[in-house]
């Protein structure tokens, strides 16, 4: 997998709106400002907006040809060093006919985001190019009140520095307080717990390697069969990350899934499973049964799993490289960078 170059400051950063387009909706506006001034006074960022990323979310969903064209187009302009993806949703999907892999893989670039992005993680995982499965514009970057330091550290450590050896922490606090999305709300902070639970080992011991691949489960109907869905040999040895979206899917979703993960052989081909906390905690036992249900079920009762990992749409979230080697300590609980994340 080909590696980007890491961030400095000063660098040149371009939205993208990939699937919904509120982003740039009259109401929802705010958020990118926010956004805007946190990502060049926090971290010295130039942030540009592709040209349809701000035409709103009525324009934005009838042309997915646009929303591809935006990303081809930060790929190929020189001035760019990274494209954050603005928003998830449920629509990527349609931008797949309009993509040139070729272009990724040539002029490779940090690409980020995630939930309904992870359809974009599956097209750079096709080109070849590792990607970073973590913050977006409209909820972290442009998060109420104060960005949280768990999420701005990780941007910090891994896009911007040498991340070789770098320990993927448990996050202290969690929250599950949530801000409505309007300007009244904009100097409001979410209310956080302690963590109580921290990483959980849920099958397997002793240390795991592999690449990273995977993402939000919610979207895997959408993308299994497609161009972009890896084949049984591109799977193997890989560390499966799943996490589950802000819909929280009941457990019997996630079971038929898993089901369907291990009538792939895809269970049975991968070194471990990362798993991501549930949001609000909602189903955080019925999940940790359902995993352990359907692993039984495909005999592979002792394959690692790591459970309530701070990364998606849990609160606060942190980035995990897909497609650099990463080793999984399952004894002590703990998940390293065997190499940076960037070049």
């Amino acid at each position: 997998m080909i590696k980007p170059e890491k961030l400095h400051r000063g660098d040149r950063i371009a939205i993208v709106s990939l699937s919904w387009g509120g982003l740039g909706d009259e109401s929802l506006i705010h958020k990118y400002r926010i956004a805007k001034e946190r990502l060049e006074r926090v971290f010295g960022l130039e942030v540009v907006p592709m040209r349809h990323a701000l035409a709103g979310s009525a324009f934005v969903y009838e042309h997915p040809e646009l929303r591809a064209k935006d990303l081809m187009d930060a790929f190929l302009d020189p001035s760019v060093k990274g494209i954050f993806s603005a928003i998830g949703g449920d629509d990527s999907i349609r931008i797949l006919p309009y993509i040139d892999y070729g272009v990724i893989t040539r002029h490779p670039k940090i690409f980020m985001g995630y939930s309904d992005t992870t359809v974009s993680h599956f097209i750079m995982n096709k080109a070849g190019v590792v990607s970073y499965y973590g913050p977006s514009i409209m909820a972290e970057f442009g998060e109420y009140g104060k960005m949280f330091d768990y999420t701005a550290d990780a941007v910090q450590d891994i896009l911007f520095g040498d991340s070789k050896d770098y320990s993927v922490r448990s996050s202290d606090i969690w929250s599950n307080d949530s801000l409505a999305w309007k300007e009244e709300n904009m100097h409001r902070r979410r209310k956080t717990l302690p963590e109580t639970h921290h990483y959980e080992v849920l099958s397997g011991g002793g240390i795991i390697k592999g690449q990273l691949l995977g993402g939000c489960i919610d979207v895997f109907p959408m993308i299994v069969g497609t161009c972009i869905w890896p084949d049984a040999a591109q799977w193997k040895g890989k560390i499966l990350l799943l996490e589950t979206s802000e819909e929280k899917p009941g457990p019997d979703y996630l079971k038929y899934w898993l089901r369907n993960l291990g009538a792939q052989g895809i269970l049975q081909s991968i070194s471990g499973i990362v798993v991501g906390k549930p949001r609000d905690e909602q189903f955080y036992e019925a999940y940790k049964e359902v995993y352990r249900k359907v692993l039984h079920e495909f005999r592979c009762e002792r394959l690692p799993v790591l459970y309530n990992v701070n990364i998606g749409h849990a609160v606060p979230i942190g980035i995990l490289p897909l497609g650099i080697a990463c080793e999984i300590n399952l004894d002590q609980k703990t998940i390293r960078f065997a190499e940076s994340a960037t070049s």
